[in-house]
Protein backbone atom coordinates (compact mmCIF):
# COMPACT_ATOMS: atom_id res chain seq x y z
CA UNK A 1 0.00 0.00 0.00
CA UNK A 2 2.87 2.22 0.68
CA UNK A 3 3.88 1.74 -3.20
CA UNK A 4 0.88 2.43 -4.41
CA UNK A 5 0.69 5.61 -2.09
CA UNK A 6 3.91 7.09 -3.08
CA UNK A 7 2.86 6.06 -6.88
CA UNK A 8 -0.36 8.33 -6.63
CA UNK A 9 1.33 11.03 -5.02
CA UNK A 10 4.06 10.74 -7.53
CA UNK A 11 1.51 11.01 -10.59
CA UNK A 12 -0.06 13.92 -8.98
CA UNK A 13 3.06 16.09 -8.78
CA UNK A 14 4.27 14.94 -12.36
CA UNK A 15 0.81 16.02 -13.69
CA UNK A 16 1.40 19.43 -12.23
CA UNK A 17 4.91 19.36 -13.75
CA UNK A 18 3.52 17.67 -17.14
CA UNK A 19 1.05 21.13 -17.17
CA UNK A 20 3.93 23.45 -16.64
CA UNK A 21 6.11 21.83 -19.38
CA UNK A 22 3.39 22.04 -21.61
CA UNK A 23 4.15 25.71 -21.27
CA UNK A 24 7.49 25.29 -22.18
CA UNK A 25 6.75 22.96 -25.40
CA UNK A 26 3.95 25.47 -27.09
CA UNK A 27 5.76 28.42 -26.75
CA UNK A 28 9.32 26.48 -27.98
CA UNK A 29 7.24 24.96 -31.10
CA UNK A 30 6.04 28.50 -31.65
CA UNK A 31 9.22 30.40 -31.29
CA UNK A 32 11.64 28.06 -30.82
CA UNK A 33 12.85 30.02 -27.56
CA UNK A 34 12.51 28.63 -23.89
CA UNK A 35 10.09 30.55 -21.68
CA UNK A 36 11.16 30.68 -18.10
CA UNK A 37 8.03 32.69 -16.51
CA UNK A 38 5.93 29.58 -17.07
CA UNK A 39 6.35 29.15 -13.05
CA UNK A 40 5.16 32.63 -12.29
CA UNK A 41 2.39 32.66 -14.60
CA UNK A 42 1.00 29.75 -12.97
CA UNK A 43 1.91 31.33 -9.77
CA UNK A 44 -0.61 34.48 -11.02
CA UNK A 45 -3.39 32.28 -11.71
CA UNK A 46 -3.48 30.64 -8.43
CA UNK A 47 -3.55 34.50 -7.24
CA UNK A 48 -6.17 35.36 -9.87
CA UNK A 49 -8.38 32.80 -8.53
CA UNK A 50 -7.46 33.26 -4.67
CA UNK A 51 -8.99 36.74 -4.91
CA UNK A 52 -11.87 36.00 -6.88
CA UNK A 53 -12.94 33.43 -4.24
CA UNK A 54 -11.26 34.87 -0.95
CA UNK A 55 -12.21 39.01 -1.82
CA UNK A 56 -14.43 38.81 -4.03
CA UNK A 57 -16.52 36.15 -3.29
CA UNK A 58 -16.53 34.27 -6.10
CA UNK A 59 -17.97 30.87 -6.04
CA UNK A 60 -15.12 28.65 -6.76
CA UNK A 61 -15.64 26.95 -10.09
CA UNK A 62 -16.57 31.17 -11.52
CA UNK A 63 -13.36 32.38 -9.85
CA UNK A 64 -11.23 29.37 -11.63
CA UNK A 65 -13.21 29.98 -15.18
CA UNK A 66 -12.42 33.64 -14.92
CA UNK A 67 -8.72 33.13 -13.91
CA UNK A 68 -8.29 30.82 -16.41
CA UNK A 69 -9.78 33.14 -19.45
CA UNK A 70 -7.42 36.34 -17.81
CA UNK A 71 -4.30 34.76 -17.51
CA UNK A 72 -5.10 33.40 -21.34
CA UNK A 73 -5.68 37.30 -22.13
CA UNK A 74 -2.42 38.16 -19.91
CA UNK A 75 -0.54 35.49 -22.25
CA UNK A 76 -1.65 37.30 -25.71
CA UNK A 77 -1.17 41.04 -24.10
CA UNK A 78 2.45 40.02 -22.97
CA UNK A 79 3.29 38.13 -26.14
CA UNK A 80 1.92 41.47 -27.84
CA UNK A 81 3.88 43.81 -25.90
CA UNK A 82 6.89 42.43 -24.79
CA UNK A 83 8.25 39.33 -26.62
CA UNK A 84 6.73 40.33 -30.25
CA UNK A 85 9.05 43.33 -30.31
CA UNK A 86 12.16 41.32 -29.78
CA UNK A 87 11.56 38.31 -31.91
CA UNK A 88 14.63 37.67 -34.44
CA UNK A 89 16.90 38.94 -32.04
CA UNK A 90 19.45 36.18 -30.39
CA UNK A 91 17.75 33.54 -28.72
CA UNK A 92 19.67 34.25 -25.36
CA UNK A 93 18.15 37.70 -25.08
CA UNK A 94 14.44 36.23 -25.43
CA UNK A 95 15.38 33.82 -22.63
CA UNK A 96 16.85 36.90 -20.53
CA UNK A 97 13.70 38.60 -21.54
CA UNK A 98 11.70 35.76 -19.87
CA UNK A 99 13.55 35.45 -16.51
CA UNK A 100 13.16 39.41 -16.24
CA UNK A 101 9.23 38.46 -16.95
CA UNK A 102 9.39 36.32 -14.53
CA UNK A 103 11.40 38.59 -11.65
CA UNK A 104 8.87 41.11 -12.48
CA UNK A 105 5.75 39.03 -11.81
CA UNK A 106 6.98 37.70 -8.22
CA UNK A 107 7.91 41.20 -7.45
CA UNK A 108 4.43 42.91 -8.29
CA UNK A 109 2.88 39.76 -6.60
CA UNK A 110 5.03 40.65 -3.18
CA UNK A 111 4.19 44.28 -3.31
CA UNK A 112 0.45 43.35 -2.92
CA UNK A 113 -0.55 44.34 0.59
CA UNK A 114 -1.97 42.34 2.79
CA UNK A 115 -1.67 38.77 0.46
CA UNK A 116 1.51 39.28 -1.18
CA UNK A 117 3.83 38.81 1.64
CA UNK A 118 1.20 36.04 3.31
CA UNK A 119 0.78 32.28 2.50
CA UNK A 120 -2.74 32.08 1.47
CA UNK A 121 -4.61 29.11 1.35
CA UNK A 122 -7.16 28.47 -1.71
CA UNK A 123 -10.35 27.53 -0.12
CA UNK A 124 -11.63 24.68 -2.63
CA UNK A 125 -14.22 22.67 -1.70
CA UNK A 126 -12.53 19.60 -2.03
CA UNK A 127 -10.31 20.90 0.35
CA UNK A 128 -8.61 18.26 3.25
CA UNK A 129 -11.10 15.06 1.86
CA UNK A 130 -9.93 11.84 1.48
CA UNK A 131 -11.39 8.58 0.25
CA UNK A 132 -10.30 5.26 1.68
CA UNK A 133 -10.63 1.70 -0.57
CA UNK A 134 -9.84 -0.79 2.29
CA UNK A 135 -6.09 0.24 3.55
CA UNK A 136 -5.80 2.29 0.77
CA UNK A 137 -6.31 6.52 1.69
CA UNK A 138 -6.69 8.65 -1.40
CA UNK A 139 -6.51 12.30 -1.10
CA UNK A 140 -8.90 13.91 -3.11
CA UNK A 141 -6.88 16.96 -3.97
CA UNK A 142 -4.32 14.37 -5.74
CA UNK A 143 -6.83 12.54 -7.44
CA UNK A 144 -8.44 16.19 -8.85
CA UNK A 145 -4.99 17.20 -9.98
CA UNK A 146 -5.24 14.02 -12.20
CA UNK A 147 -8.54 13.75 -13.64
CA UNK A 148 -8.41 17.43 -14.44
CA UNK A 149 -5.35 16.68 -16.39
CA UNK A 150 -6.51 13.89 -18.13
CA UNK A 151 -9.51 15.62 -19.22
CA UNK A 152 -7.22 18.59 -20.05
CA UNK A 153 -5.11 16.69 -22.44
CA UNK A 154 -8.22 15.01 -23.95
CA UNK A 155 -9.12 18.75 -24.70
CA UNK A 156 -6.00 19.62 -26.16
CA UNK A 157 -5.40 16.37 -28.26
CA UNK A 158 -9.38 16.99 -29.66
CA UNK A 159 -8.22 21.10 -30.77
CA UNK A 160 -4.87 20.30 -32.00
CA UNK A 161 -6.36 17.07 -33.99
CA UNK A 162 -9.47 18.51 -35.44
CA UNK A 163 -10.08 22.14 -34.69
CA UNK A 164 -8.78 24.87 -37.91
CA UNK A 165 -6.94 26.89 -34.84
CA UNK A 166 -5.12 23.73 -33.70
CA UNK A 167 -4.26 22.17 -37.39
CA UNK A 168 -2.65 25.90 -38.08
CA UNK A 169 -1.01 26.20 -34.69
CA UNK A 170 1.08 22.60 -35.91
CA UNK A 171 1.29 23.58 -39.55
CA UNK A 172 2.86 27.39 -37.53
CA UNK A 173 5.15 25.09 -34.88
CA UNK A 174 6.10 23.05 -38.26
CA UNK A 175 7.65 25.67 -40.58
CA UNK A 176 6.26 29.44 -40.12
CA UNK A 177 7.34 30.77 -43.31
CA UNK A 178 5.73 27.67 -45.05
CA UNK A 179 2.49 28.83 -43.14
CA UNK A 180 2.80 32.29 -43.69
CA UNK A 181 3.03 31.81 -47.57
CA UNK A 182 0.02 29.42 -46.94
CA UNK A 183 -2.22 32.55 -45.79
CA UNK A 184 -1.90 31.55 -42.01
CA UNK A 185 -1.66 34.08 -39.86
CA UNK A 186 1.33 33.16 -37.91
CA UNK A 187 2.09 36.18 -35.43
CA UNK A 188 -1.92 36.13 -34.53
CA UNK A 189 -1.18 32.30 -33.72
CA UNK A 190 2.10 32.89 -31.65
CA UNK A 191 0.08 35.38 -29.17
CA UNK A 192 -2.54 32.83 -28.87
CA UNK A 193 0.15 29.71 -28.28
CA UNK A 194 1.61 32.37 -25.33
CA UNK A 195 -2.65 32.73 -23.94
CA UNK A 196 -2.80 28.92 -23.96
CA UNK A 197 0.28 28.06 -22.46
CA UNK A 198 -0.84 30.89 -19.41
CA UNK A 199 -4.06 29.64 -19.64
CA UNK A 200 -2.43 25.72 -18.57
CA UNK A 201 -0.29 27.41 -16.33
CA UNK A 202 -2.84 28.84 -14.28
CA UNK A 203 -5.22 25.75 -14.69
CA UNK A 204 -1.69 24.08 -12.91
CA UNK A 205 -1.61 26.85 -10.29
CA UNK A 206 -5.18 26.13 -8.86
CA UNK A 207 -4.29 22.16 -9.08
CA UNK A 208 -1.36 22.99 -7.05
CA UNK A 209 -2.28 25.74 -4.66
CA UNK A 210 -4.98 23.48 -2.20
CA UNK A 211 -1.59 21.45 -1.82
CA UNK A 212 1.41 24.22 -1.47
CA UNK A 213 -0.47 26.81 -0.65
CA UNK A 214 -0.44 30.37 -2.42
CA UNK A 215 2.56 32.08 -2.33
CA UNK A 216 4.96 34.96 -4.19
CA UNK A 217 7.19 31.59 -4.36
CA UNK A 218 5.31 28.88 -5.81
CA UNK A 219 6.32 29.55 -9.19
CA UNK A 220 10.06 28.16 -8.86
CA UNK A 221 8.59 24.76 -9.09
CA UNK A 222 9.06 25.86 -12.79
CA UNK A 223 12.72 24.97 -12.19
CA UNK A 224 11.61 21.45 -11.65
CA UNK A 225 8.93 21.29 -15.05
CA UNK A 226 11.83 22.39 -17.03
CA UNK A 227 13.44 18.86 -16.64
CA UNK A 228 10.10 17.51 -17.66
CA UNK A 229 10.37 18.97 -20.98
CA UNK A 230 13.50 17.82 -21.59
CA UNK A 231 12.90 14.37 -20.32
CA UNK A 232 9.76 14.24 -22.67
CA UNK A 233 10.81 16.06 -25.59
CA UNK A 234 10.88 19.28 -25.60
CA UNK A 235 9.04 19.30 -29.11
CA UNK A 236 6.72 17.19 -28.26
CA UNK A 237 3.56 17.40 -26.11
CA UNK A 238 2.75 14.27 -25.07
CA UNK A 239 6.28 14.18 -23.78
CA UNK A 240 6.03 17.15 -21.82
CA UNK A 241 3.21 14.59 -19.91
CA UNK A 242 4.85 11.90 -19.96
CA UNK A 243 8.53 13.34 -18.77
CA UNK A 244 6.73 15.43 -15.64
CA UNK A 245 5.08 11.84 -14.62
CA UNK A 246 8.27 10.26 -14.30
CA UNK A 247 10.13 13.18 -13.00
CA UNK A 248 6.84 13.29 -10.09
CA UNK A 249 7.29 9.85 -9.81
CA UNK A 250 11.34 9.50 -9.57
CA UNK A 251 10.61 13.07 -7.25
CA UNK A 252 8.17 11.01 -4.73
CA UNK A 253 10.15 7.67 -4.05
CA UNK A 254 13.59 8.98 -3.78
CA UNK A 255 12.59 11.61 -1.22
CA UNK A 256 10.73 8.52 0.33
CA UNK A 257 13.48 5.81 0.38
CA UNK A 258 16.50 7.84 0.00
CA UNK A 259 18.27 10.25 2.29
CA UNK A 260 17.77 13.83 2.55
CA UNK A 261 18.08 16.16 -0.23
CA UNK A 262 17.86 13.54 -3.05
CA UNK A 263 14.31 14.55 -3.60
CA UNK A 264 15.51 17.76 -5.08
CA UNK A 265 18.48 16.67 -7.18
CA UNK A 266 16.93 13.71 -8.34
CA UNK A 267 14.68 15.06 -11.51
CA UNK A 268 18.09 17.01 -12.50
CA UNK A 269 20.25 13.30 -12.27
CA UNK A 270 17.45 11.75 -14.42
CA UNK A 271 17.60 15.10 -17.07
CA UNK A 272 21.80 14.31 -16.87
CA UNK A 273 21.05 10.44 -17.78
CA UNK A 274 18.79 11.58 -20.39
CA UNK A 275 20.57 13.93 -21.97
CA UNK A 276 23.89 11.03 -21.85
CA UNK A 277 21.51 8.52 -23.47
CA UNK A 278 19.02 10.03 -25.49
CA UNK A 279 19.81 13.64 -26.02
CA UNK A 280 16.49 14.23 -27.79
CA UNK A 281 14.25 12.99 -25.20
CA UNK A 282 11.93 10.13 -25.08
CA UNK A 283 9.63 11.62 -27.57
CA UNK A 284 11.74 13.95 -29.37
CA UNK A 285 12.24 14.03 -32.62
CA UNK A 286 15.63 13.50 -34.57
CA UNK A 287 16.61 16.74 -36.10
CA UNK A 288 19.50 16.83 -39.45
CA UNK A 289 21.51 19.20 -40.95
CA UNK A 290 22.77 18.57 -43.80
CA UNK A 291 26.29 20.88 -44.57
Amino acid sequence: MQVVQLLISGIAQGCIYGLIALGFVLIYKATETVSFAQGELMMLGAFAAFVGISMMGMPFWMAAVLAVVAMAAFGVLLELVVIRPILGQPQFSIVMLTIGIAYVARGVITMLPVIGTETNTLPVPYKDEIWKLGALVLNVEQMVIIVATAILCGLLFAMFRYSKLGIAMQASSQNQLAAYYMGIPVKRLNGLVWGLAAAVAAIAGMLLAPITFVHANMGFIGLKAFPAAVVGGFGSLPGAIVGGLVIGVVESFSGFYLPDGFKDTAPYIVVLLMLMFKPNGLFGEKLRKKV
